[in-house]
């Protein structure tokens, strides 16, 4: 019976339920006035659209293709790690800075605005630096690492991938004087809109929004910053708000002409829980473990992935030169 009550369990809160059946269980339907009733009835939007996309990966046939299981997995790893390191994080960083703060902002026209820029650009720096720096990459690589696009990868982290992201971002919007609350509304649009962006081909096959893609990263945006193609590697680390991709020159359009390789340049198995969790701080060791010095030792922690102590670097910056340089010769 206790296990039966445990599987319910986190089944109600892997499809996002638990507040809404409250709700339903309350009769108090005037509470979809507020913004704990709305984001209740909205919470299982995603999941149900994840479901809506497993079946038809399985009415197609493709539901092993696609990768679903292994994600899956990493999802239930981290749920039994990582959940409550990640809340320790939040509250941390909010105890710790957010006195710091020269002024608050709250539930304002202006303050959405103000926060979700703020917001959006903390998520550019966690994202950037898990990809420009080595040791950060192995806790994102995870991530990175299925080589089929669908919602399930939303859930695909190494599980100290959370608390490094929320100390990041709620660092700086604590500095910044975001209103806790304001904050929290904030993380679940994004993280709505973050977990949409991963939809596949299957369920939105073109992926694009383009009457917003002005001002918003669209699924198709996304599927680029997946890609392990020299052009489309570490490109659009924003969320929702592509400004700040704009801004630092790391926005990227798909290109007709050059198909979308999703995963991640190393040789790994990408069926392989233990390879895909596990197998860049493997490399970093062995990387580490031959560099001569401790200075280059050092070294191979923050310098980019694909750097090299003999200067024959196979970092994504050195890929995207070298692409370029070819189309531009060929």
């Amino acid at each position: 019976m206790v296990a039966l009550d445990f599987l319910r369990d986190e089944l109600v809160e892997f499809l996002g339920l638990g507040a809404l059946l409250e709700l339903i269980r309350s009769g108090d339907y005037a509470a979809l006035a507020t913004w704990k009733g709305l984001t209740s009835a909205l919470a299982p939007l995603v999941p149900l659209l994840l479901l809506i996309e497993v079946a038809t990966a399985m009415f197609k046939r493709r539901f092993i293709e696609e990768g679903y299981g292994l994600t899956f997995l990493i999802y239930l790893a981290n749920r039994a790690i990582g959940h409550l390191i990640s809340i320790a994080a939040v509250g941390f960083c909010i105890g710790l800075l957010q006195p710091l703060a020269p002024f608050r902002v709250g539930f304002t026209w202006y303050g959405w605005i103000y926060g979700y820029l703020v917001w959006e650009f903390s998520h550019f720096v966690y994202h950037f630096f898990a990809h420009k720096v080595r040791l950060l990459w192995c806790l994102h690589s995870t991530h990175h690492a299925p080589r089929a696009m669908n919602l399930m990868v939303t859930n695909s982290h190494f599980f100290l991938e959370s608390p490094y992201a929320d100390f990041v971002r709620t660092s700086i919007c604590m500095l910044a004087g975001l209103d806790p609350l304001l904050l929290f509304a904030i993380m679940f649009v994004d993280g709505t809109w973050g977990a949409f962006i991963h939809v596949g081909e299957g369920l939105f096959r073109r992926g694009r929004v383009r009457a917003l893609e002005l001002l918003v990263l669209a699924p198709m945006h996304h599927r680029v910053h997946h890609a392990r193609n020299p052009l489309y590697m570490d490109t659009n680390f924003c969320n929702l708000l592509n400004v700040w991709d704009r801004l630092f020159g790391t926005y990227q359009n798909a290109r007709a002409d050059i198909a979308i390789e999703y995963g991640i340049t190393r040789s790994m198995n990408p069926n392989s829980f233990v390879d895909v969790y596990f197998g860049e701080f493997a490399a970093l060791w062995r990387d580490f473990r031959a560099a001569p010095g401790l200075h280059n030792k050092l070294l191979y922690l923050v310098m980019p992935p694909g750097w090299s102590h003999d200067g024959k670097h196979k970092t994504a910056t050195a890929a995207r030169r070298e692409y370029l340089q070819n189309t531009a010769e060929a």
